[in-house]
C-alpha cells in the first residue's frame, strides 16, 4: 500500500492509505452503461440539397486556422459548414505555420485530403487551390459565434462581390447551435472526412497494438501541466518560493491577466489536477496499480519529480517515447502536431480515456468517444475534488474514494450525461447520436425489468449538491465571446476574459 499522511496522526487525522487494488466496484470500468443503445448518426435529410445544386460558380472561401491541431481541427470542421452557408466552394484550408506551436506541416502533411475532398463531395466543392487567373483574394475576419444569419449579412455581400475570401484565425467563428442538417454536417466532416494521413495512422496503429499486447485494457491520461499554463492559471501547487517565483516570471509576460489569487482559482474549480491526484481519482474510481496508463502530455512542471506519485500508482507507465524508438519517430518528431496526432489516435482507440483540463483536445475527444459508443471518459469534477484533495488527510480512504465516487457523477462519459444541446457542440454531439429504442425496449423485456431508474449504476448520491450537475452553460446565450466555449459548472476550466488579440502566444499555449 501507498500510505498518505497530511499531518500529526496524534492529534486525531486519519491515516490515509491508498491500497494498491481498485478494490471491488459495482459496475463495470471499461464500459458506459446502456451505450450499446445509442450510435453515431450524421446523415443528410432528403432535404439537405446536393452540392452541385446550390454552389455558385466563382464564388470561393479560403481559412486560415490558429492554435495546436485541434483547436485547427475545430475551425476545419466549421470552415466547410460556413462555405455551405454561403453556397460557395472551399479551398482546402491552411493550417497556422506561425504560432507558438511552430509547426511548418501542411494540411496534406496530417490529413488525407483526397478522403477528405471525397468524403465531403455529396455536401461541398472542395478545391485544393484557387483556379489560375481566379479572383484576387480578399482578407477579413467574422466574429466568434457567428450564426447563419450572421455569415449571410456580413460575409454574403463580400463575397458575393470579391468572389474570393478569406477569413483569418478561424477559431471558434461559428455558432454553437445551428439547424440539425449543419449539424450533422459537421459532425460528417469530424467523424468522416478528417482521416490522418497514412504515415500518421500506422504508427498510431502500432503504437496501440503495444498498448494491447501489454494488457487488454489500457487508460490513456491527456496531461496538461505545462509551466505556461500553470502559470496563466494563476494556481499554487505547494512548491514554495521557487514554485511562485517561477510561475510568477512567467505570468507576468502577459500585462493583461490580474494577480493571481489561488485559494480563489482552487475554489471555483479552475486549477488543473495534478498528476497525483488524477492517480488518486483514478484509483478510487477503482483502477488498479496494475493497469496500464498511456500519458500524452507536454513538459510537465517539475519534471519527474512531479510524475513520481502518479507512477508510483501506476507503474506500467507509457508514452509514445517509451513505445517506439527514436528511428520511429523520427519523421514525426519536429512537427508538434503530427506528434500530437499520434497521442490523439491513442487516446482515441483508449478503452478509459481521462483528462486534467478540458482543453480543445480533450473536447474533441469527448465527442467522438460519444459518438462512437460512448467509451468511458473521465473529466475531473474540479471544484469538488479540489476541497477533497485538500482535506484528505482527515479522512479514511473508504471515506475518500466514496466522495470521488459521489463527485464524479455526471463527469463520466455516460449517455444522456449532458442535456442535448447544451455544451460546445464539438465535446457533445448530441444532434448526431440516436437512441437505439427497439433494442432497449427488448433489453428491459429480457431482464424483466420495470420503470426504469434514473440512478446510475453504481452511483452513490451521497455529498451530491442539486447545482453541481455536470450541466454545460449555453456558450451561445450570452454576447461575451471567449476562447473556448464555455464548460461545465465544476470542470476544470480557466477564465479566458481579458486575453488580449495582442497576446497571441497566450491563446496559443491554451490552444492544444
Amino acid at each position: 500500500m501507498a500510505v498518505f499522511l497530511d499531518g500529526d496522526n496524534s492529534n486525531g487525522l486519519a491515516l490515509f492509505s491508498v491500497p494498491a487494488s481498485g478494490g471491488k466496484s459495482k459496475y463495470d470500468i471499461w464500459r458506459s452503461k446502456d451505450s450499446e443503445f445509442f450510435y453515431g448518426c450524421s446523415n443528410a435529410s432528403s432535404k439537405f440539397a446536393k452540392a452541385d445544386a446550390i454552389t455558385r460558380l466563382n464564388r470561393y472561401l479560403l481559412i486560415a486556422t490558429s492554435g495546436g491541431l485541434n483547436q485547427q481541427r475545430t475551425g476545419i470542421i466549421d470552415a466547410v459548414v460556413a462555405a455551405r452557408i454561403l453556397n460557395a466552394s472551399l479551398v482546402v484550408p491552411k493550417l497556422d505555420q506561425r504560432s507558438y506551436w511552430k509547426d511548418a506541416s501542411n494540411f496534406e502533411d496530417i490529413f488525407d485530403v483526397d478522403w477528405f475532398m471525397s468524403a465531403l463531395s455529396d455536401d461541398l466543392h472542395i478545391l485544393k487551390e484557387l483556379p489560375q487567373n481566379g479572383p484576387k483574394v480578399y482578407t477579413m475576419r467574422v466574429p466568434r459565434k457567428c450564426n447563419e444569419r450572421c455569415y449571410e449579412k456580413r460575409v454574403l455581400p463580400v463575397i458575393m462581390k470579391r468572389h474570393a475570401v478569406r477569413l483569418t484565425k478561424f477559431d471558434y467563428r461559428l455558432a454553437n447551435r445551428l439547424e440539425t442538417d449543419l449539424q450533422k454536417l459537421r459532425c460528417r466532416v469530424n467523424y468522416r472526412a478528417l482521416k490522418f494521413t497514412y504515415p500518421i495512422l500506422e504508427m498510431g496503429k502500432q503504437l496501440v497494438q503495444r498498448m494491447r499486447a501489454m494488457s487488454e485494457h489500457y487508460i490513456a491520461l491527456h496531461l496538461r501541466f505545462e509551466p505556461d499554463m500553470l502559470a496563466f492559471s494563476g494556481c499554487y501547487y505547494g512548491g514554495g518560493d521557487k514554485e511562485r517565483k517561477e510561475l510568477g516570471t512567467i505570468r507576468r509576460r502577459w500585462k493583461t491577466l490580474h494577480g493571481s489569487n489561488p485559494d480563489k482559482a482552487r475554489r471555483q474549480g479552475r486549477c488543473p489536477l495534478t498528476p497525483e491526484e488524477v492517480g488518486l481519482m483514478l484509483r478510487a474510481l477503482g483502477y488498479g496499480s496494475d493497469i496500464h496508463i498511456y500519458v500524452a502530455s507536454g513538459e510537465v512542471y517539475g519534471g519527474e519529480e512531479t510524475l513520481a506519485p502518479l507512477k508510483s500508482l501506476f507503474p506500467n507507465f507509457h508514452s509514445k517515447d517509451t513505445l517506439a524508438s527514436k528511428e520511429e519517430l523520427e519523421q514525426f518528431a519536429k512537427f508538434s502536431s503530427r506528434m500530437a496526432a499520434l497521442d490523439f489516435i491513442v487516446c482515441d482507440e483508449s478503452d478509459v480515456f481521462v483528462t486534467n483540463n478540458n482543453g480543445n483536445m480533450a473536447k474533441i475527444l469527448a465527442g467522438r468517444r460519444r459518438y462512437f459508443g460512448h467509451k468511458p471518459t473521465i473529466r475531473p469534477n474540479a471544484k469538488k475534488l479540489n476541497k477533497l484533495f485538500l482535506n484528505k488527510g482527515n479522512m479514511t480512504w473508504e471515506e475518500f474514494a466514496a466522495k470521488v465516487h459521489s463527485y464524479q457523477r455526471g463527469f463520466m462519459g455516460l449517455p444522456n450525461e449532458v442535456r442535448p444541446g447544451r455544451g460546445e457542440f464539438h465535446e457533445n454531439p448530441s444532434t448526431c447520436i440516436c437512441e437505439n429504442s427497439d433494442a432497449r425496449l427488448k433489453s428491459l423485456r429480457k431482464f424483466g425489468a420495470g420503470k426504469e431508474s434514473t440512478r446510475r449504476e453504481g452511483e452513490d448520491t451521497e455529498d451530491h449538491d442539486g447545482d453541481d450537475d455536470a450541466e454545460v452553460t449555453d456558450p451561445d446565450s450570452d454576447g461575451d465571446v471567449i476562447l473556448q466555449e464555455r464548460r461545465p459548472v465544476n470542470e476544470t476550466t480557466f477564465d479566458y476574459d481579458g486575453i488580449s488579440s495582442d497576446e497571441p502566444e497566450l491563446e496559443d499555449i491554451l490552444s492544444d
